[in-house]
């Protein structure tokens, strides 16, 4: 038994609760199994509730459904809501007293612990390897213990591997000053959003209200350099009206092509007015602050938009439904929102460059050069396009974590991101008029929700139909809802359940026959011999 499991033991003993903060997801579910060997907790509602919370079971829920019957649970990021709800709730009941989480449980949450016991302070960052965590993370971690409301006081326990290490983590945490809070508004991907979305809603329309604006802010006031904030907005500015986001105006007039942009701090020095140049949005522009989308996500997808209805238009429509799908899951895995984007193992090199190849006519951008520093984010969107495309091929949850490593809780917030990037490219397509487009990704949309291929699409479009009836509807040859109004009634009702079935024939106006008793079509009973 080593020094963890003994302070658990120790925690449930005086019948308090604890949790164990761990550097991994893999170490949590590892810590959690590992302890629900020691507790003699029964929960067997709790294993029964976990599994059916996704719609098929992976090797990740029976995992957490053995560990939580024991009254000790993991959590992190790749767990569905309705299990993360489950264990906070349970926890807050008493009936789960130990749960081993990531940092993700760290803030936001107050829970009844009276013992926190962080594992490791250290974590993998990248190319530099094992680092340690800032004092302000570490104090995130402690504070879970002793809230108010729930204790008196708390304990936070640091474990460490020998004295060197504890001598080190009572410097850096114990006597540690929290790190000092930095603005990140001068980082461009938050400026140009922001700057988009002022001059939409009207709040900076001319000169002298975007400098009032900039001046006021926590950037300015911490850093005392508005120069190279100014710098910084003038390219966004730049940027911005080029994509045909905004228009801005000088003395009245529009930006000349040929004319390089006017930098914003030469008008404010000028004896000018401020007036002399405004800024607005385009309807365009407008849309995308409504979004909420980054603007250089915007470019992105009315390029390949553009790309995608002009092939529609060479070929008139004919492209197939696997190519339009690829090409349009591809373009919106390879954007800022869809990030983190599944990672390529080493061997999977091969198997992803193969399937790049097969598919490469479709990608509506240009490959990057494998020397360049976005190559591997763009073999990353490879990647989770193929998870998207197995996702609509009607793959289930536990062969898209087996196949490429992604948890029932990740799977649900792809998703979530890939309709609302779909949708968006919706918005876009219609006020660009893109016809043949918009109807592709209205299908696509559909599927996505439902993880389906195209043919049962007819199917879904009645009420309590989704992704498994509609399968066994097709399977038994019933293929439009047409076709489910001329099948007779008692076989639909075995093939869908009677109450599912009800629901389907009356959206359909067929009156439902009731069967009288002696009168049953199908099995009988032997008694009838």
């Amino acid at each position: 038994m080593d020094e963890i499991q003994k302070l658990v033991l120790e925690t449930i003993e005086k019948d308090k609760q604890t949790i164990i903060f761990v550097p991994s997801r893999a170490s949590a579910e590892k810590t959690a199994e590992d302890l629900s060997k020691k507790l003699n907790f029964y929960y067997p509602e709790f294993e029964k509730n976990v599994l059916q919370a996704a719609s098929t079971p992976t090797k990740q829920c029976r995992r957490l459904s053995h560990c939580i019957k024991k009254g000790v649970a993991f959590h992190h990021a790749g767990l569905l809501q309705k299990q993360k709800d489950l264990i906070e709730d349970e926890f807050k009941s008493g009936k789960i007293k130990v749960i081993c989480a990531t940092p993700t449980l760290a803030a936001g949450l107050s829970l009844p612990v009276f013992r926190v016991i962080i594992k490791s302070l250290k974590r993998f960052s990248g190319r530099w390897g094992m680092d340690w965590i800032p004092v302000l993370e570490y104090m995130q971690m402690a504070g879970r213990a002793g809230r108010p409301e729930y204790e008196a006081f708390g304990e936070a326990i640091c474990v460490a591997k020998n004295e060197i290490e504890k001598s080190e983590i009572y410097d850096r945490y114990i006597c540690g000053e929290p790190e000092e809070i930095y603005s990140k508004l001068a980082a461009e991907p938050v400026l140009r959003t922001y700057l988009l979305s002022l001059i939409s809603s009207g709040i900076i329309r001319d000169e002298k209200t975007l400098n009032d604006f900039f001046a006021n802010t926590f950037w300015a006031q911490q850093f005392k350099d508005m120069k190279k904030l100014q710098d910084i907005i003038d390219r966004m500015l730049t940027m911005l009206e080029d994509w045909k986001f905004i228009v801005v105006e000088r003395n009245g007039k529009k930006k000349d092509k040929d004319n390089d942009f006017i930098s914003a701090s030469s008008l404010v020095d000028s004896s000018s007015s401020s007036t002399s140049k405004k800024m607005r949005a385009t309807m365009l522009g407008k849309r995308i602050s409504e979004l909420y989308l980054d603007p250089l996500t915007a470019k992105h997808l009315l390029d390949c938009l553009a790309k995608h209805e002009e092939i529609n238009k060479i070929n008139g429509n004919s492209n197939s439904n696997s190519k339009s799908s690829f090409s349009l899951l591809q373009m919106i895995s390879h954007t800022l929102e869809m990030r983190p984007l599944l990672r390529i193992r080493s061997k999977q090199q091969d198997t992803i460059q193969e399937e790049l190849l097969n598919n490469y006519d479709f990608l509506l951008e240009k490959e990057p050069s494998a020397f360049d520093l976005e190559y591997n984010e763009f073999m990353n969107s490879i990647k989770t396009t193929l998870f998207f495309e197995a996702w609509i091929d009607e793959k289930n949850e536990d062969y898209l974590f087996e196949q490429y490593n992604i948890s029932p809780g990740e799977i649900r917030v792809k998703l979530e991101n890939a309709d609302w990037l779909l949708y968006a490219s919706e918005e876009i397509s219609k006020i660009l008029e893109y016809r043949e487009t918009i109807k592709d990704i209205r299908k696509l949309r559909v599927r996505i929700k439902n993880g389906v291929k195209e043919e049962l699409l007819p199917l879904l479009k009645l009420k309590g139909v989704g992704r498994i009836r509609a399968r066994k509807l097709f399977a038994n040859g019933i293929k439009t809802p047409m076709d489910v109004k001329r099948m007779d009634q008692s076989s639909i009702g075995q093939l869908l359940g009677k109450k599912i079935s009800e629901k389907v024939l009356t959206q359909l106006d067929v009156s439902i026959k009731q069967v009288s008793a002696g009168k049953r079509k199908g099995q009988m009973s032997l008694n009838k011999y």
